[in-house]
């Protein structure tokens, strides 16, 4: 006898997995589409993105995308066109997505996206400038990870009007903690010329903070003012002070510590905890002590 519970609960776990590869998909290609240009390691990267996601690709409608795919690598048809089709086919598809909310989509898009420009091991300045501009249209993800820590980044790198390499490396050693690279060559590539870069956390760029109710916790040496000032002056906001870091946690302070690296990433256990957590799917916003600094002198 066939169990109804469980045969619904396997409808609904392949539709999960079909809208988040469609969604995933979108972005990869709009990533790969960043730069103009579609080399051999893009299209590469896409066929084992394919080999990845095989069980899914023969089920509808993911075996539409799959024939296009297949024709671009018995080159039937050029890569631009198979890219501008595949992307066509997941628009077309993401107005039946139902399974999940605007913001996951969304969020799965961005990861996509950081997956594309990836895919032949290579970020250029256009890509990082076309990026830039997909974050500011999707502001509604402010609050989200990882885009408030991929928007400060691109912020921060873009600050000064020019690129250097060091920050094309800190910004590809952010993106590869959670795009998996399916091409041997290029992850190794990947991982070699990010090697001796430590991303451990990004602090929200112009943060949004509702203090009423809200719990927060700081974290290392403050270098305007101290600690018991701070929480008087959250009390006094309406938030609530503590000096552990839990699932509950709704902002975490992080006290400058005169690090060069700081405009890339800050440091330490708490923080580390707080990634951990938000990598979970729980809220907890990294300010920078400065930026709240601030935001409180603003209100107060």
């Amino acid at each position: 006898m066939i169990n109804v519970d469980q045969e619904l609960l396997k409808v609904y776990t392949v539709k999960s997995q079909t809208d988040k590869a469609i969604s995933s998909l979108k972005g990869f290609l709009l990533g790969i589409k960043l730069d103009d240009e579609i080399n051999i390691q893009e299209i590469k990267e896409l066929q084992k993105w394919v080999i990845a996601h095989r069980e899914l690709m023969n089920r509808n409608p993911l075996n539409e995308f799959m024939i296009i795919i297949e024709d671009a690598i018995s080159n039937k048809i050029p890569a631009k066109e198979t890219i501008d089709d595949l992307y066509w086919l997941c628009q077309k598809y993401e107005n039946g997505n139902y399974y999940y909310n605007a913001v996951t989509s969304d969020l799965q898009i961005l990861q996509g996206i950081c997956h594309g420009i990836l895919a032949d091991g290579i970020i250029t300045d256009k890509e990082i400038y076309d990026l830039q501009k997909w974050l500011d249209d999707n502001e509604h993800l402010n609050t989200y990870y990882p885009y408030d820590e991929i928007r400060s980044l691109v912020l921060s790198i873009l600050s000064d009007n020019k690129i250097e390499e060091e920050e094309r490396v800190v910004l590809m050693a952010f993106f590869k903690q959670f795009v998996q690279i399916h091409d041997d060559e290029i992850r190794q590539k990947i991982q070699n010329e990010t090697i001796d870069v430590n991303i451990s956390g990004l602090c929200t760029s112009e943060p949004e903070v509702v203090f009423e109710g809200k719990t927060f916790c700081i974290t290392g040496v403050l270098q305007r003012g101290n600690r018991e000032n701070l929480h008087r002056d959250i009390i006094k906001l309406g938030g609530i002070p503590t000096d552990s870091l839990t699932k509950k946690t709704d902002y975490l302070i992080v006290g400058d510590n005169g690090n060069p690296a700081w405009a890339f990433s800050c440091y330490g256990r708490k923080v580390e905890k707080a990634i951990n957590l938000r990598k979970e799917g729980y809220f907890i916003m990294l300010i920078h002590e400065f930026d709240f600094s601030d935001l409180i002198d603003d209100l107060l």
